[in-house]
């Protein structure tokens, strides 16, 4: 990347953020006028050693010597009449005795007298005291207005000031809070992007039309207005932003959709033209507007009507794109993982010209996410990113690198200098089903968890082709379930067959069967297995067209747009075709459920032998499960991980059951072997 600076950008950026003054200035101001207006409004006879006297007591002083040279002013008054003054200053305290107290050092009082001095005692006062000029009639005035104006002044600095640098809101509400970023702070390019190569092609066109226009103009090519980045939650979207900004050799603005929306009318269309404004003095730029289905959603789906203050906002936004003063030079770029709710005309060419879509990676590119974060962690020797990338189909760009953060934090725990397999074998477990758990659960209890996954590792071991092998059965609670089956695809699923779908439906339906033949009764247990079925079924019926109803999709689901949620469903068919729909839905289900009982019932001794290795060993591995259906019995032995006993207070013994509970049930990631791949919950 060039270090070369754009001449473009030698006129100052202010970021997008409103003029600001020092507030050591604004504690100036205080000081100032909290100093005047005490002054100001002090009454002279307030406190304990102050002396008020009438004229006479004060020629008086003045003749006893108690009115040194000096210590007083005399000032004319003329609210007093001609000869009026009023008087202020030090004397000697009138309780002072100067022949009984030789030795003391007479103290000195506050005094202040007000009236008319005659004529033979002016002269003598004004021999002693100071007499101050007669202040005018403007002077007066002033000084009695003086407080107010200092008031005044400060509220017009901080309102009326504020008002005239943001030009359009009080407070600056109408400026744009786009942010300028700076290479030096934010140096990413499409080095630290991995995963979606084809949304970096898509956007480094961009970034090399800004470097070389002429490359593209002169066979009557021109630059894309906007380019919108789809994709699921953690693709790397924002990542993919920033490393354009990296790229480029343009100014680059980041802001939020949120940032738009206020609760003043007119503010978030203020800041829309504010924000074209800063790009067209600083193009050719590029701005960035991360979430912008915040602001973009389609009209007339609010409350309010055409006076929304989010359509409003959304309107501005649709004319500075592609308007009558069309913005020459300031490229969008915004991020959704919504685009089904945005407004028609904000995707239409000539505003997002381009809709580049980042979906969750591959195999390829899921190792490749892995190789560009474990740059930041010490990981052991053994580790084998390939391999972490087959366990983890499904995972996004956050996820991978949540992953590799939560196996390091589980390695430091242990006091290990290194993340190994088994750390990032339990992180996923971790963050795919939750945290093991130590629920208090009595005989009865384990026994019934036992044969619920025993049933389910059973049913799938059985019907699975080799696609779908079981990966670790445990009876550890992990987050809302007591008990797991992990299954371990064996690549990235990307279409479901029938035979397959009718398969998971039989496997979802064991723990609830061997529950019915071992306990004779059925518990309440199986209610998350029977929301998955159910569903499954239903789209195999309603959407995928898999049963003698045909290839029709009954009851479309529509995109609430305003509440962001999906809606009922249309009612296109007949109430005869729902009855229709409800009973094979339910043809699928029951069938899926008296398959699986006979499979356990056939299988029996190898259901009773998995359920009597779960009680004992609480975790068994999938090569395990293998070896009780083919030969009646484990042979592989039970990898358990060696106790370290994390550094800790003798008086905090949370974490040590932590560690207890890891080295007893923590996951043999190596004995799955080449059948590894992202878990799913059984």
């Amino acid at each position: 990347m060039s270090s070369q600076q754009n001449p473009q950008q030698k006129e100052p950026v202010n970021n997008g953020q409103p003029e600001r003054f020092n507030p050591k200035v604004l504690l100036i101001f205080l000081v100032i006028i909290s100093a005047i207006i005490g002054l100001w409004f002090a009454q002279p006879g307030a406190g304990s050693n102050h002396e008020r006297l009438t004229i006479s007591e004060l020629v008086q002083a003045v003749k006893d010597g108690q009115i040194e040279q000096g210590d007083g002013v005399m000032k004319p008054d003329p609210s007093l009449g001609e000869a009026g003054y009023i008087v202020a200053g030090k004397m000697l305290n009138p309780k002072y005795d100067a022949n009984l107290s030789d030795a003391s050092v007479p103290q000195k009082v506050q005094f202040s007298a007000e009236g008319r001095l005659l004529e033979k005692d002016f002269d003598l006062v004004r021999a002693v005291l100071k007499e101050s000029r007669r202040s005018t009639a403007f002077q007066d005035i002033l000084i009695s207005f003086l407080p107010f104006l200092l008031i005044i002044g400060l509220l017009y600095f901080l309102f009326v000031r504020q008002l005239k640098s943001a030009g359009k809101g009080a407070m600056s509400f109408g400026k744009s809070k786009a942010k300028m970023l700076t290479r030096d702070k934010d140096a990413l390019t499409f080095k630290d992007v991995a995963g979606c190569d084809e949304a970096k092609e898509e956007v480094s066109e961009v970034v090399d039309f800004l470097k070389d226009p002429k490359k593209f103009q002169r066979i009557g090519g021109r630059i894309p207005k906007g380019v919108l980045m789809m994709g699921p939650p953690g693709t790397g979207k924002t990542l993919l932003a920033k490393a354009v900004a990296g790229e480029a050799e343009v100014p680059f603005f980041s802001i939020s959709g949120s940032d738009f929306v206020e609760m003043f009318v007119g503010v978030g269309a203020a800041r829309v033209r504010d924000m074209f404004e800063q790009g067209r003095k600083n193009a050719p730029c590029i701005v960035f507007i991360d979430e912008i289905d915040a602001v973009g959603r389609q009209r007339g789906a609010g409350v309010g009507g055409g006076n929304d203050e989010r359509e409003q906002t959304l309107n501005s936004l649709l004319v500075e794109m592609d308007g009558f003063d069309g913005h020459e030079g300031v490229i969008i770029i915004a991020a959704t993982n919504r685009p089904d709710v945005l407004d028609s005309a904000l995707l239409r060419p000539g505003r997002f010209d381009r809709q580049v879509t980042i979906d969750l990676p591959d195999l390829n590119g899921r190792s490749e996410i892995l190789m560009v974060h474990a740059k930041k962690f010490a990981l052991s020797e053994e580790v084998n990113l390939e391999h972490v990338a087959r366990n983890t189909p499904g995972f996004s760009g956050a996820d991978l690198a949540n992953l590799l953060n939560e196996g390091a934090l589980i390695a430091a725990r242990y006091n290990k200098d290194a993340v190994e397999m088994n750390d990032l074998d339990e992180a996923r477990d971790k963050i795919s089903f939750g945290r093991e758990r130590r629920k208090l659960m009595d005989d009865e209890d384990r026994k019934i968890t036992a044969y619920h996954e025993a049933g389910h590792a059973l049913i799938q071991a059985v019907v699975d082709d080799g696609h779908l092998p079981v990966h670790k059965v445990t009876i550890i609670p992990r987050g809302q379930s007591l008990g797991s089956t992990m299954f371990m695809p064996k690549k990235d699923l990307l279409n479901h067959s029938k035979r397959r779908l009718l398969n998971q439906i039989c496997t979802g339906m064991g723990g609830r069967s061997a529950e019915e033949i071992v306990m004779g009764d059925i518990t309440s247990g199986a209610s998350g297995d029977i929301r998955m079925v159910t569903s499954t079924a239903r789209h195999m019926v309603c959407d995928w067209g898999m049963t003698d109803l045909g290839p029709i999709a009954y009851g479309e689901s529509q995109n609430h747009a305003y509440m962001g949620t999906m809606s009922a469903g249309s009612n296109n068919f007949s109430e005869e075709t729902a009855q229709k729909i409800d009973k094979t839905i339910y043809d699928i289900v029951q069938k899926q459920y008296l398959r699986s009982l006979d499979i356990l019932n056939e299988h029996r001794a190898a259901l009773d032998t998995m359920a009597e290795a779960l009680l004992e060993h609480e975790t068994i591995d999938g090569i395990h499960v293998k070896e009780i259906l083919e030969h009646g019995e484990m042979r592989s032995p039970i990898v358990k991980r060696e106790i370290i006993e994390p550094e800790a207070e003798p008086e905090e013994d949370s974490d040590e059951g932590v560690a207890k509970q890891a080295d007893e049930d923590g996951d043999q990631g190596d004995l799955a072997g080449e059948e590894a791949a992202a878990p799913s919950p059984a």
